[in-house]
């Protein structure tokens, strides 16, 4: 997708130089058909060599949690630490998450998501009720995520289902003691941020963290995959304190 996370930016504004970036193919970046982890890392760092940063705070939200991940065991010596927000963790998470996604749905709303979902081509007014369909499931509060996903929904800017699903194709193939082995080796503060509410589960987030020497994980009540939106003090209060653990 294309980034909104502003609102996650201004939080860090008033304490250091925050970047934000379009991944490769999505948002205002050029088009692009090499859609590999490896290559987003090397976009990471050549933004880093570009913005003349010996090192920096790598923080990433939902895929760019992994993203993150990724980057920190690649390029160790340039993460000084590494922020998880609303990840996935490390097994099997995706039946624990369509199983809490359906539940959530009416069965009216499943049918009109599977409607809009198969259709060759959707509408400007049917894209935007299948992005709220497919995004209000990811706050706690039903009534205002559905107001929250729909504004999100109506941006002009499309999602890459090319790279969505090259990426994820990818991922799901790296095994489970292979990148709890990666975890193993990282030596920065690593924080881990995800909503109590969130439908992916906290169980393989938890795995993950496990697994790093110095890992902080957080579980934030009464709040979903975009935790700032629901619990915006709590979250903004753990975000400070992991730029700040970075200089510790």
């Amino acid at each position: 997708m294309w980034d909104y996370l502003e609102p996650v930016a201004r939080v860090l504004e008033p304490l250091t130089v925050v970047h934000r970036f379009d991944q490769r193919g999505c948002g205002g970046s050029e088009p692009s058909s090499e859609h590999t982890v490896a290559r987003y890392v090397a976009d990471v760092e050549a933004l880093r060599e570009h913005w003349r940063h010996d090192a920096w705070i790598v923080v990433g939200h939902s895929f760019g949690a992994t993203l993150a991940f990724a980057y920190a065991v690649a390029h160790a010596e340039r993460a000084l630490a590494m922020g998880y927000v609303s990840g996935v963790g490390v097994g099997d998470w995706h039946s624990l998450y369509r199983r809490e996604r359906l539940r959530r749905m009416t069965d009216e709303q499943q049918k009109r998501m599977a409607d809009l979902k198969a259709r060759p081509a959707r509408s400007r007014v049917e894209e935007v009720e299948f992005r709220a369909l497919s995004w209000f499931t990811d706050y706690v509060d039903p009534v205002r995520g559905w107001a929250l996903a729909l504004a999100d929904a109506r941006s002009d800017m499309e999602i890459n289902s090319e790279a969505n699903a090259m990426l994820n194709a990818e991922i799901n193939e790296w095994s489970r003691a292979e990148v709890v082995a990666q975890a193993r080796e990282l030596k920065m503060p690593c924080w881990f941020i995800h909503g109590a509410g969130d439908p992916r589960p906290s169980r393989t987030v938890a795995d993950l963290a496990d697994a790093i020497p110095r890992s902080h994980l957080h579980v934030i009540k009464g709040a979903g995959h975009q935790p700032w939106c629901e619990r915006p003090d709590e979250f903004e209060k753990l975000l400070r304190r992991l730029v700040l653990s970075a200089a510790a």
